[in-house]
Parts: structure tokens; C-alpha cells; sequence
């Protein structure tokens, strides 16, 4: 028996595959387009049985060629680009996709835990698995939120567990292949490195510069989530994937300058306002395009989380951003 895990030489799919060999499991079937191959790095240090390309993937299972050998499918495949402007490409890419899968877990009663996104919420304020409240800004939310839709008018039909998360900002290891698209723990990393300096947003929906609150999840959390519910295939429903609480854009920027700092040996602590004074941290203005579909706000509800019986906690900005810049050093 396979875990197939899909997206597998992505971001959050590569740490899956870590974690599963971690565990003691190597029998995965890794899937995913090497289009862009550089993506491949994220697998060079993991145990997998098979690498098949999404397309060809698609065919096995149409075939039946895995008929009885799948354990679990771990759905971590998508487009993230929230820029991305062709519907047809994202529609196809993320909802239908998606739906195949769910259809085939479905047939063969397969656990299904699949990445659904907290851009589903748009412009909301508010951010509880609630239907009033999913309000997408962007064909990327609207392809996640579409395919929820999908899973909950099924729910009647299901033979088998299926688990959708609902990613926050998730920052942390193996996201380099992103380049635009990564996190900002990431890019402020290598603008510090690269030139001593961060560069934030200037203000936005009523926040001042930098204050623009998100829910910034480390990679690591959202690993363990979906390891809970691969260990606990009677649960099932659509869950928030976040901290519960959000933390500014500057927070972020403090913590990594300060987490390079004292990894290079200096001890003293700048708060947010020395940052300033010295000139580490500057403000840029917002792209074109982009102040207008830009979420100035976003905190995980983990009502429903917690009352499914997930208990674990969740790293701060400065817990996790810590532990990101030590790896991001150990590889330079």
C-alpha cells in the first residue's frame, strides 16, 4: 500500500514527504510537475518508491492502476498564485483536479486530506468554516472555496475519511522554488542578508506600515496537523490551519533580523523602533493592482479544530521564524 502525496517537490508537499520518512514510512508516491526542476532540491534529501508526473498520475488512477494500493492521498498540488489571471488554467489546475481525486478516494473509500486555503475568506473579517463568511477576492480563492463547496454537498456520499485544511501564511523550510510567491519571512531574510535592509508594505486598510495583521503559520504546524489527521482517519471536515492569532508584518521583520543577528554572534535585541531609526526597516508603496485584493487582516477561529480533538499548540512568529533562519543559515 502507497501514500500518494501530490505537490509532493512543492512547499508544504516536500516537508510532508520529510515528515513521513521521519515516521518510518517511504512507500510514497510522490507526484508533481518538475516543468520547473529546480523544485527537485526539496526531494533530494527524502526517502520516495515512484515520482510520476501530475498528467500521468490523472491516467494511472482513470486506469485503475492503483485500484487497492492507495493507504492515503495527501492533496498538496495547486496553483498558489494569487496574481495568476487565467481562470481556465486555475479552474482546471486546482477545482477539477481536486475533484477527480475526491471521486476516486471516494470509490475506493481512501482517506482524502486535502490543502484548501484561507483565501477563500477574501474580504471578510471574520474567518470561521462558515459559508456567510467565504468571500474570495481572487480566481485562486475562488478555486479553493469552489472545491469546499464541492466536499460539502457530498458529505452523504462519503465511504472513507476527507479532511480539508484551510492554510493561513505559512512560512518555514523547502519554500525557496517560490521566489515571488514565498513567504515574507523568506524574502526579508534575503533582503537583510543581501543588503541589511527589510522592506514592508506601507499602510493599508486602516493599518499604519507594517501593521497589517496576518495569522503566519510555520510550516512545521501545518505538517503535524495533517500527520493528526492521517493518525486519526475517523475525522473529518473542512478546519482552519493557523495559529489562532495574528501577528504584524513587522513582527515578522523583527524577529529575522533579530534571529540573523544572533546567529552571527550579536547579542544585542533592536525593537521594532531601532529597526526604523537605523533605516533596517523601510516602507515601500503596495504593487498596482494588488492594494485592492489585499487581506490587511486574517486570524485563524480554531473552534472546530479544537473540537475535533486537535490539542497541539502553535509556534509564535518569533518561535518559528527563529527556527526558519537557523535552517536557511545551515544552507548558505
Amino acid at each position: 500500500m502507497h501514500i500518494i502525496v501530490t505537490g509532493a517537490a512543492g512547499f508544504i508537499g516536500a516537508n510532508i514527504v520529510k515528515a513521513l520518512n521521519e515516521r518510518g514510512v517511504d512507500n510514497i508516491i510522490a507526484v508533481d510537475n518538475l516543468t520547473r526542476s529546480e523544485k527537485f532540491r526539496n526531494l533530494a534529501d527524502c526517502d520516495i518508491a515512484d515520482y510520476l508526473h501530475k498528467d500521468d498520475f490523472r491516467m494511472a488512477l482513470a486506469s485503475g492502476a492503483f485500484d487497492g494500493e492507495v493507504a492515503a492521498i495527501l492533496h498538496q498540488g495547486a496553483c498558489s498564485d494569487t496574481m495568476e489571471s487565467n481562470g481556465h488554467y486555475m479552474m482546471e489546475n486546482n477545482y477539477r483536479y481536486s475533484a477527480d481525486l475526491l471521486a476516486y478516494c471516494q470509490s475506493e473509500a481512501v482517506p482524502f486530506i486535502y490543502a484548501s486555503s484561507a483565501a477563500v475568506y477574501g474580504a471578510s473579517d471574520e474567518f470561521r468554516e462558515e459559508r456567510s463568511l467565504e468571500k474570495p477576492l481572487n480566481v485562486y480563492g475562488y478555486s479553493k472555496f469552489l472545491f469546499d463547496q464541492l466536499v460539502r454537498r457530498r458529505w452523504e456520499d462519503n465511504s472513507a475519511q476527507v479532511v480539508g485544511l484551510r492554510y493561513f501564511n505559512v512560512y518555514g523550510p523547502r519554500e525557496a522554488h517560490k521566489q515571488r510567491m514565498a513567504s515574507v519571512a523568506w524574502h526579508f531574510f534575503n533582503q537583510f542578508r543581501e543588503a541589511g535592509q527589510v522592506r514592508l508594505f506601507e499602510g493599508s486598510g486602516g493599518f499604519a506600515a507594517g501593521e497589517q495583521r496576518r495569522d503566519f503559520v510555520s510550516v512545521d504546524d501545518v505538517v503535524k496537523m495533517n500527520m493528526w489527521f492521517l493518525e486519526n482517519a475517523d475525522r473529518s471536515g473542512i478546519f482552519n490551519c493557523g495559529t489562532g492569532a495574528s501577528q504584524t508584518f513587522n513582527d515578522v521583520a523583527v524577529a529575522t533580523v533579530n534571529s540573523i543577528r544572533l546567529a552571527q554572534g550579536t547579542s544585542e535585541v533592536l525593537s521594532l523602533d531601532e529597526l526604523k531609526s537605523r533605516g533596517i526597516i523601510q516602507y515601500v508603496p503596495f504593487p498596482e493592482g494588488l492594494k485592492e485584493k489585499y487581506q490587511s487582516f486574517t486570524e485563524a477561529d480554531l473552534t472546530q479544530l479544537r473540537e475535533c480533538g486537535y490539542e497541539a499548540p502553535f509556534l509564535t512568529v518569533e518561535q518559528g521564524v527563529e527556527r526558519y533562519v537557523e535552517w536557511l543559515l545551515q544552507r548558505q
